[in-house]
């Protein structure tokens, strides 16, 4: 059933009608506009969530469930309010994989760089994705097999330029503990140019468009990771994990893992991320 869905014009249409009018509704009338008390810390100081987060997420629950019946939703501020909802990423229904505002702070700071995420899966495998990034106009659609677009152009991850440094985006220096900044710390090499990402989503998206080699992360939750991960494989992309197998969006990775334009810089990236 759903491997004809994604055959299904109409179907994936209608999935990307929902994002935006997610976004259209419940993200950008707050961009710019949020009151103090409509932002909230959950961890951390540098780790916020805000009134647009959490109702672009409802609306999507109820769209998205609603477009595929039996379905469920895995999305960052539901697991927050309840941890076990993260166990459906491992089960057998169809699951949605929501990030609604990714890239808060960029979102909390009036800053365009930010997007919503939302990906298809079934038993770990990823079948579709959309990365949404309403203030700068651009949407990205990956389908299983049936390869990635932006803004219904054909994304073409490519190669590095053989002589230039390689770009690579990292998970931020505020996000990270000291073991995985000394495993960062091994990009800092001839020949590669590290920098801290910004929303993870948009990242994924630079290395799906070659405006970046590639990323380095050092956590798994799946909502910030699994629309990337697809829109950049099906860009003609790769990514590992420091064992050398495919990230997993079920969890259980060795870390930290990469994503880049090709299975050599991969390749090459996951090497130098060993703990030190």
């Amino acid at each position: 059933m759903i491997d004809d869905l994604l055959d299904d014009t109409g179907f994936l249409s209608a999935v990307e009608g929902a994002v935006r009018a997610a976004a259209a509704d419940e993200v950008m009338p707050r961009w710019r506009q949020l009151a103090a008390h409509e932002v909230d810390e959950k961890s951390g100081p540098h780790d916020l969530v805000t009134i647009a987060d959490r109702e672009a997420e409802t609306r999507l629950t109820g769209s998205l469930t609603a477009l595929l019946p039996g379905s469920v939703v895995v999305g960052e501020e539901g697991v927050h309010a309840d941890p076990g909802v993260y166990d459906a990423v491992r089960g057998d229904a169809p699951v949605w994989i929501v990030d609604p505002v990714d890239g808060t702070r960029q979102f909390v700071h009036g800053e365009p760089g930010f997007c919503t995420l939302v990906a298809l899966a079934r038993h770990g495998r990823l079948l579709a994705s959309w990365t949404y990034a309403p203030a700068l106009g651009e949407m990205a659609v990956a389908v299983r097999g049936g390869g990635a677009r932006l803004n219904g152009e054909t994304l073409l991850a490519g190669a590095p330029e053989p002589d230039a440094a390689l770009r690579v985006a990292t998970a931020h220096p505020d996000y990270t503990t000291p073991a995985q900044k000394r495993a960062l710390r091994g990009l800092a090499v001839e020949g590669v140019a590290p920098r801290p990402c910004g929303s993870a989503g948009l990242e994924y998206l630079a290395v799906a468009r070659g405006a970046c080699d590639a990323v380095a992360f050092t956590w798994e939750y799946a909502w910030d990771h699994a629309a990337g991960l697809l829109l950049v494989t099906e860009a003609g992309g790769a990514h590992r994990t420091i064992d050398g197998a495919p990230f997993r969006i079920t969890g259980g990775n060795t870390l930290p893992f990469t994503a880049a334009r090709d299975a050599a810089t991969a390749a090459r990236v996951a090497s130098l991320l060993r703990p030190q």
